[in-house]
């Protein structure tokens, strides 16, 4: 399978959505309230969806939860080791790498989504739908960990209003309670879940800027490297620790080459750091997607 014509027209999106913000009237004033609206109701809608509509089979499916929340840890546990590196760490800023340790293991909620079914089927939506259920709120805590000790934040609240973990867990339950959505509510959830894909991709690419990366070089270099080179490589170790099926697999290492959250951003700046530093490191995130999705997914499963 041609991975990388595979993914183009998904990666086409970001480009308009990128040449829309940029170069039109419909600037960031525009996008932000539809990433509101992805997050907030589209997404949550599709992750809804994706999971009642065929029976989940717990058991069959524990492995690839362990499997990503492993992976998730081991992705914390490198980002935040990068100052405790011989070489490395007496050229990192701590208080940058703080707000910078999180790019190298969350991930584009709105990629990995549109992604999923294009790789894995009716069948990925549903598998990606319970990795994020499992790793979203670990990603959260991690993300808002290092920070947490410069700002007077907490971050319980804003796990349990998550928008993504309110339409997995509630999927969850229906689907273990036997519900399942009316015949005649179908096609209007089916086409909620159509245009959550197309604006998600758009918001990601008009959500890219290039800023102030030239600040730290070797720190952006390393973050990145453990996004996009090392969970592939810990994802293609986890599905044979954890003994996963092809399409499992499939599914996680396509997790684990998406691109960086571009909440990123926001979490950073909102926290009192460098927004900007980071907003640079998630758009070379987004582009380095184009490299590392191909490389997952296409190259790694014949080692």
């Amino acid at each position: 399978m041609n991975f990388a014509q595979l993914l183009f027209p998904d990666f086409s999106l970001i480009l308009i959505g990128y040449l829309l913000c940029r170069f039109t009237a419909l600037d960031r004033k525009v996008w932000e309230p539809i990433e509101s609206l992805v997050y907030y109701f589209l997404f949550p809608v599709l992750l809804f969806q994706s999971i009642v509509k065929s029976p989940l089979d717990l058991g069959a499916t524990s492995s690839l939860m362990a499997a990503g929340f492993t992976l998730g840890l081991c992705g914390i546990a490198l980002s935040y080791s990068l100052p405790h590196w011989p070489w490395l760490g007496k050229r990192l800023d701590v208080r940058l790498h703080a707000a910078s340790a999180q790019i190298g293991f969350r991930f584009n909620s709105f990629i990995a989504l549109a992604l999923a079914d294009k790789v894995a089927g009716p069948q990925g939506l549903q598998l990606i739908a319970v990795i994020i259920g499992v790793c979203v709120p670990l990603f959260n805590v991690g993300a808002v960990w290092p920070m947490a000790r410069h700002a007077q934040k907490h971050f319980a609240g804003e796990l349990l209003r998550n928008p993504l973990i309110i339409g997995t867990a509630s999927g969850l339950v229906a689907n273990l309670l036997g519900f399942q959505i009316p015949v005649w509510l179908e096609p209007t959830v089916s086409r909620i879940g159509q245009a959550s894909l197309a604006l998600g991709l758009m918001a990601a690419g008009a959500g890219m800027q290039f800023g102030s990366l030239h600040a730290a070089k070797t720190l952006g270099v390393a973050v990145l490297a453990v996004k996009h080179l090392g969970m592939p490589l810990m994802a293609l170790g986890l599905s044979r620790l954890f003994q996963l099926d092809a399409t499992q697999t499939t599914v996680l290492l396509m997790f684990s080459a998406v691109p960086t959250a571009s909440s990123c951003y926001v979490l950073a700046a909102r926290m009192g750091y460098n927004g900007p530093y980071v907003a640079g490191l998630v758009t070379l995130s987004t582009l380095l997607g184009m490299v590392s999705l191909p490389f997952a997914l296409g190259i790694l499963p014949d080692f």
